[in-house]
């Protein structure tokens, strides 16, 4: 299903990647493909049935021989699998798209269960557009593919149209009215369309739904399905009431989130729930200054528990002293050292031009009476780049570094920027590693401007830079630039500490 929302098909290789974090994640059942599709779709199942060892690989199938025969074919290699067969059974679905009656929907959902049980006991169906199916006829149906062998029955709510006491009625239903649903798990599917598929999950766990089909980050086709991580995380922290349990490894749940989102080319909005950049943020003085006390405050679960390392206060003009105190303490200065008065006058004066003031910031600040209108140390005066495709790249710089001017040159394989960045590199000599380079489109057509940010590493320490330019390029050197002011200026303060100290 999460394949169905890239604008490009998966290589076997980057499925195999996500099955094998998957699993290493502790996910029971992995659905890795739909075999008849394509040849390609046919080798990726193969390939992962051989890889994969500790979760169960499941494909899937409709209601037609040639599907479920290539289905077990592609899984063969593999000692114990599970084929998911699925056919639609609403009225709407069944009139307007396959042309049937209710009766030969049944034959041909028993018919293809027994086709499936010649190659494994492990059978799944799904009543596609379950929840817009008259509970009668799901009862029906429900009942019959029980009692031919059909080990999990799925409620898939296809077009995310069910609110959750809607569908926790469904389950309740087939639970009071199919006398051998007890020999059947309960699945439910649910997509995105309203919003809705982690609350309508929920639901259906409460009204005894035993597996939950999703996608982690809740890819999906149309507006998405339901997030895995967020129904994980729920039964997690909310299990005084949901009274179950999972055997999900949790702390590999954000490195799964990020890989995922990696290969599929889809960010991770930053308020999406457990795994966005801001679900462990805090920008609000009253909510820093509450966690600082107690992270319990204003932080239901621990970021470590989903394999997160820090927690992130933004300094922003909304931030209050605690914030500042924290992030100065937290660079190994004392109360002493600094007068948090004037810093944070300045400091507020600062975010408020900035935006956004990262910890050298605030050393700046401290240590240095820097004005935040000051001209910067490193000024770029001129650049020059010549690149030619699947050649090499050759940038030529003119940087005034204090009162001083220096010219370099460099050459490279990596294209324009590379060069550009190894050229102010030769002259500043900064030992700096790139971690992160995000480009971002401000505005439409030939008038918009090209957002450049980068993450580097110094010496053990972070910096961030931004350049905003309608020339690429020129955006990418800019916020280079803005590195390197920012290295400059914590070496001052460091230079200036050290004279203190003697």
């Amino acid at each position: 299903d999460g394949e169905q929302s890239l604008q490009a098909s998966l290589s076997v290789k980057e499925k195999l990647q996500i099955a094998l974090c998957l699993e290493k994640a502790g996910v029971d059942i992995i659905e890795v493909g739909f075999p008849i599709s394509s040849p390609g779709d046919f080798k990726s199942v193969q390939t992962i049935s051989q890889k994969i060892k500790n979760s169960k690989i499941c494909s899937l199938a409709r209601c037609i021989e040639k599907d479920i025969d290539t289905a077990a074919e592609a899984m063969s290699v593999c000692n114990s699998f599970r084929i998911h067969i699925f056919l639609a059974t609403s009225t709407l679905h069944i009139e307007s798209k396959l042309r049937k009656n209710f009766n030969e929907i049944i034959e041909m959902a028993i018919f293809s269960v027994k086709r499936a049980l010649r190659y494994t006991d492990d059978i799944e169906f799904s009543c596609e557009d379950a929840s817009r199916t008259t509970m009668d006829n799901l009862c029906r149906i429900v009942e019959k593919l029980i009692y031919c062998g059909v080990k999990t029955i799925n409620i898939p709510d296809t077009v995310g149209y069910t609110v959750p006491n809607e569908l926790s009625g469904v389950i309740k239903n087939l639970f009071e009215r199919v006398p051998n649903i007890h020999k059947s798990i309960i699945s439910v599917h649910c997509h995105n369309d309203l919003g809705m598929a982690v609350g309508n999950s929920i639901s259906a766990i409460q009204a005894g739904a035993r597996q939950i089909e999703g996608t982690i980050n809740g890819i999906g086709e149309r507006a998405g399905n339901t997030a895995l991580e967020e129904v994980i995380m729920a039964i997690k922290v909310r299990e005084d009431i949901l009274g179950v349990s999972t055997n999900i490894n949790h702390k590999e749940i954000y490195q799964t989130s990020q890989i995922i989102s990696r290969i599929c080319n889809i960010p991770v909005p930053s308020n999406k729930a457990i795994v966005g950049s801001n679900a462990f943020s805090h920008s609000s003085g009253i909510h820093q200054d509450g966690v600082l006390k107690n992270r319990e405050n204003y932080e239901i679960m621990d970021p470590n528990s989903i394999g997160l390392k820090k927690v992130k206060l933004n300094l922003t003009s909304r931030s209050g002293r605690a914030a500042v105190k924290y992030y100065m303490n937290y660079m190994g200065y004392k109360d002493s050292d600094y007068n948090i008065d004037e810093l944070y006058f300045n400091f507020l004066k600062l975010a408020d031009k900035k935006g956004q003031v990262f910890d050298y910031d605030l050393e700046a600040l401290a240590f240095m009476n820097k004005k935040h209108d000051e001209s910067e140390y490193f000024s770029l005066q001129f650049f020059s780049v010549q690149s030619i495709s699947n050649n090499l790249s050759t940038a030529s710089v003119k940087l005034l570094c204090g009162k001083k001017t220096y010219t370099e040159s460099s050459t490279t394989s990596n294209g324009p920027v590379e060069a550009i960045y190894q050229a102010l590199n030769k002259i500043t000599q900064f030992p700096i590693v790139l971690q992160t380079f995000q480009l971002i489109a401000k505005g439409k057509g030939k008038d918009a401007l090209g957002e450049v940010k980068i993450l580097v590493e110094y010496k053990k320490r972070q910096f961030h830079g931004l350049g905003l330019a309608a020339n690429i390029i020129e955006s990418a050197a800019q916020a280079m630039i803005n590195v390197l002011n920012n290295i400059w200026q914590a070496k001052q303060v460091n230079k200036k500490l050290k004279n203190l100290k003697k």
